[in-house]
């Protein structure tokens, strides 16, 4: 099975896994129904990053069967968890282009004629999605074990204990991410930039790559020690990722993105870039970032103030160092994989897929 037919596999076992969910919401009563029409605009397409690397670390310890799918179709929907609580939290009007479930939900009470606050019920509405999602993520993931025992294949414990601290630390890296937007800021440059990197690993860098290729490898019974030297060789692939996010976040194109530019300031992320053009910029260019931060109402003037500033203060090539540092990391260590066994042509792909997440062009 190569990545294509793969990922069409796990679309499909998308689509199969919500439609009976929608069956048994609809079963309790026909207006819950909209509770899982969100999940499954979010789960529709895409090219399904993290079950592909999943794959690869299923097939970096010699899995066999079709349990991989299942793990795709938990991670799609632990994803789409973290998308619908994340756009609720950020009030983000958009995901991918399209309305965010909040939205969705806020435009039902409008189009229905609902009594009371539209607002509240869109955000109740989302989180309750989202809810289910995140329980549903659960479901399929029991479901990938059940499949690899049936094809005679005994997963890791590590598998377990890995999804489970996956929904640990990504709930409260979301939570560092907020408190970071109310909290003192930091007195250093060095502490501003330590912070930025421990949201972004724990609220995505670690789930976005190390935890597919673990739950992959884990899953096919693979060793801890193959499980280990796989997390790091992928870690810095999702905190390379996220970095190139948050360039995004200020100078990326609505189009490609799905959301408008300048939201990351507008909802005041600390990120990584933002420490460095606080710190690094003119007392008064360092005033004005701090000022724009978190306004709600950012002008596009503003936000071309603000890259202007960034630009100046060095802040992207900055962060276009570290998103290089990290990359020659992962590099370094998918080179002890070998000794692993790991087939080449694993590597192969996973060195592909590793430019195209740095490049931001999956």
């Amino acid at each position: 099975m190569d990545r294509e037919e793969f990922i069409s596999q796990v679309n499909a076992g998308c689509v199969h896994f919500l439609e009976r969910r929608h069956q048994e919401v609809r079963a309790v009563s026909e207006q819950a129904a909209p509770l899982v029409t969100a999940l499954m605009e979010l789960t529709r397409g895409g090219k399904k990053m993290r079950p592909a690397l999943a794959r690869l670390g299923w097939q970096a310890a010699g899995g066999q069967g079709g349990a991989v799918v299942e793990l795709g179709v938990a991670l799609e929907l632990f994803q789409a968890a973290a998308l619908v609580h994340d756009d609720v939290i950020d009030r983000s009007a958009t995901r991918r282009g399209l309305p965010s479930a909040h939205v969705r939900f806020e435009t039902l009470h409008r189009e229905s004629g609902f009594t009371g606050d539209q607002a509240h019920f869109g955000t109740t509405g989302a989180i309750l999605s989202g809810d289910l999602s995140l329980a549903w993520a659960s479901e399929a993931f029991f479901h990938a074990q059940t499949a690899a025992l049936q094809h005679g294949v005994a997963s890791s414990p590590l598998a377990a204990s890995t999804f489970h601290r996956m929904h640990t630390e990504v709930i409260t890296g979301q939570y560092l991410d907020v408190l970071e937007e109310v909290r003192a800021p930091a007195d250093t440059e060095a502490e501003a930039v330590a912070r930025a990197r421990g949201v972004l690993r724990y609220k995505a860098a670690k789930y976005s790559t190390e935890y597919p290729v673990v739950l992959g490898a884990a899953l096919a019974g693979g060793p801890d020690a193959l499980c280990q030297a796989f997390a790091a060789a992928a870690l810095p692939v999702g905190e390379a990722f996220q970095l190139r996010d948050d360039l995004l976040g200020v100078f990326g194109d609505p189009e490609t993105t799905g959301k408008p530019v300048g939201d990351d300031l507008r909802e005041g992320k600390r990120t990584e870039l933002i420490a460095y053009g606080l710190f690094r910029s003119s007392p008064r260019g360092s005033a004005e970032l701090a000022q724009m931060l978190g306004d709600p109402e950012l002008d596009q003037q503003q936000v071309d103030r603000a890259r202007e500033i960034l630009l100046e203060a060095g802040a992207v090539d900055e962060v276009e160092r570290s998103i290089e540092e990290l990359t020659a990391q992962s590099v370094k260590h998918t080179a002890g994989l070998a000794e692993f066994g790991v087939a080449a042509e694993v590597l192969e792909e996973f060195d592909h897929l590793r430019g195209s997440l740095v490049l931001r062009t999956v």
